[in-house]
């Protein structure tokens, strides 16, 4: 599967503008602010119905205009798909396969699988749970549709409940057969949630170490850990111990929805404890298991989108990361970066085939 070409129209700073692409590697360089990284984010778009910097669809339609369109054409064996993703203010976003419509745009994701690798991805250490949640989530996502419902239908039950909290709050009111509907359905939902992730970890983990002994040359020792509160009690025992908090605070503070991984570097957290060129190499070896596990379980190679990926790394670790994608494991890679020399001889290394777009 590779990406033949993109169309944009009022996508952030782009006015119109139409790529075609290599089969392999395709480099976009220039300074900062021409638009190197919202062109890899138009290819995120196409997959997953969304863009990776900035959820707020309006945010991304160019300044000025009242509506964005971004149309893609893949060559998935021996035939052509065509995805177009539209959104016009004040109506919803459209995303259509092959001219079709989807109704969820669930239905889409893992259609085109893809990963990105972007200096944003430090939130992944510096930030809250959550951002660590969405990652595992994603990558299950892709490749497993019963699990993504699963996750939808949790967030909903979630929602519910925390309404219902609310209402007995503000009306002095409380009924505890009504709240118990929730639980159970909470229970059904979030124990599935849990063993997906503990099953997909026990894959995940082994090659993610693989990946950061690969990029970092075996000279630390680094853990991924998962950390949920189903470990330690029954879903009903937390949601029963926690009733009197919930509805003091309004929503409901136990379950998966507050699961976390936890990052390690020689026994100490990665946030406080590794250096900036070892926060990156723990991120590009997360983001390519995630490759590795989505292309083992979906038997098709992602494309892979390497956003800046060279900043911060030392000569032996970019060197490290060239020695992979030389690799015939890779499928289409983009790459963003502000120096064109330094990529072109990055690329010329690898022996594939590659376009440069100088913007």
């Amino acid at each position: 599967m590779h990406l033949k070409k993109i169309s944009l129209l009022n996508f952030k700073n782009f006015e119109s503008q139409n790529f075609d692409f290599d089969s392999k590697i395709n480099c976009f360089v220039g300074n900062n602010g021409v638009g190197k990284t919202n062109v890899l984010d138009a290819v995120f778009f196409l997959s997953f119905a969304k863009s990776y910097f900035n959820s707020v669809a309006s945010q991304n339609i160019r300044h000025g205009e009242e509506y964005f369109m971004i149309e893609g054409e893949y060559q998935v064996k021996d035939r052509s798909e065509n995805v177009v993703c539209s959104f016009k203010k004040g109506h919803k976003k459209i995303i259509k396969r092959n001219g079709k419509i989807y109704e969820r745009f669930s239905d889409h994701i893992g259609a085109f699988p893809l990963v990105i690798i972007s200096p944003s991805d430090r939130d992944l250490i510096m930030e809250g749970s959550d951002i660590r949640r969405k990652f595992m989530d994603t990558v299950i996502s892709q490749s497993d549709a019963v699990y993504l419902k699963t996750l939808i239908s949790y967030a909903k039950v979630v929602s519910q409940r925390n309404a219902l909290l609310k209402y007995f709050a503000s009306n002095r009111t409380f009924d505890l057969l009504n709240l118990k509907i929730y639980n159970e359905q909470l229970k059904l939902y979030g124990e599935k949630i849990n063993r997906g992730r503990t099953a997909f970890l026990e894959v995940f983990i082994p090659i993610f170490l693989e990946r950061y002994h690969a990029i970092s040359g075996d000279k630390e020792k680094v853990s991924l850990r998962y950390k949920s509160q189903l470990q330690e009690a029954d879903f009903m025992d937390l949601l029963d111990a926690s009733l009197e908090r919930d509805r003091v605070l309004q929503y409901t503070s136990v379950g998966v929805h507050k699961d976390d991984l936890v990052f390690e570097i020689d026994g100490f957290p990665v946030k406080k404890f590794g250096s900036q060129g070892q926060q990156k190499s723990f991120l590009v070896a997360l983001k390519l298991a995630q490759f590795d596990f989505i292309k083992e379980q979906s038997k098709v190679k992602p494309i892979l989108l390497l956003d800046d990926i060279f900043d911060k790394l030392d000569d032996l670790r970019v060197q490290q990361i060239i020695a992979l994608v030389n690799q015939d494991h890779f499928g289409q890679i983009f790459i963003s970066d502000t120096h064109a020399e330094r990529t072109e001889e990055v690329v010329r290394k690898t022996n594939q085939s590659y376009k440069i777009f100088k913007l």
